[in-house]
């Protein structure tokens, strides 16, 4: 499980805000003080950063990166997107999912109901898979180097503790969870990672290459189930809507 001392440390000041008023002046002040000495997740989330900016366990894609590609969005999110690795623009610029299938992945956040701040977007690689010299696109990210890195993603999923994750694609779920089968057979239902409620769908590069209405609103049902268990109020313009 992964609530451990985080939890309890807001737990404990809750109880310390409830309280701080009914206490002397000179008490309130200290309390104040340690209040604000506790770090938020962004602060917990910058040495894990600096960590993976320099990190050199592949050395071949330490060697071929342009920059590493941490996460994106609001430590406190409620939804955390996770994809496979980054891609040529990710690469170039440095945030998840700012390509073409990242354009769909915010139009999909936007039809939620959420602003793509308001998530928090990572991959299990935080380096683009290097590729043959000459040779173009993008390729999946192997076995090891997922091994290698998803430490790096459960830190990130640790310290966010967000209520629900979504894997986008075959490849994130076998590095999440080590299971290999078709998108047919995980999707749209719930699974669980590290006791925290996972979401199976389409990665939005498949919706790019399948256009069919039918596969499109395959991942919006996702979407509703993810809604439904937020307990987001859903319109019905939502429950009608085709991506």
């Amino acid at each position: 499980m992964q609530e451990p001392a985080l939890d309890l440390v807001i737990a404990a000041l809750e109880k310390i805000r409830e309280t701080r008023d009914r206490l002397p002046r000179a008490s309130r002040i200290s309390l104040t003080r340690l209040d604000r000495s506790v770090p938020d997740k962004a602060t917990l989330l910058a040495p894990v950063r600096e960590r993976v900016r320099v990190c050199t366990k592949c050395p071949h894609l330490a060697c071929s990166r342009t920059q590493t590609v941490f996460g994106v969005g609001n430590p406190d999110a409620e939804i955390m997107f996770i994809g496979e690795a980054p891609g040529a623009d990710e690469d170039a610029q440095g945030e998840p999912f700012v390509g073409r299938a990242g354009q769909l992945l915010t139009k999909i956040i936007k039809a939620m109901g959420f602003a793509r701040e308001d998530v928090y977007i990572a991959n299990i690689l935080k380096c683009r898979p290097d590729m043959p010299p000459g040779s173009f696109g993008n390729r999946a990210p192997t076995p090891l180097e997922m091994q290698t890195c998803r430490p790096y993603l459960v830190e990130q999923i640790d310290i966010i503790q967000p209520k629900v994750l979504v894997a986008l694609g075959a490849v994130a779920v076998e590095g999440m969870l080590g299971m290999r089968g078709t998108m047919r057979e995980l999707r749209g239902r719930w699974h669980s990672y590290n006791g925290t409620p996972l979401m199976i769908t389409y990665h939005p590069a498949y919706l790019l290459r399948n256009q069919a209405p039918s596969e499109k609103r395959k991942v919006w049902e996702d979407m509703l189930q993810v809604l439904e268990r937020l307990e987001r109020p859903i319109t019905e313009k939502q429950r009608n809507y085709f991506l």
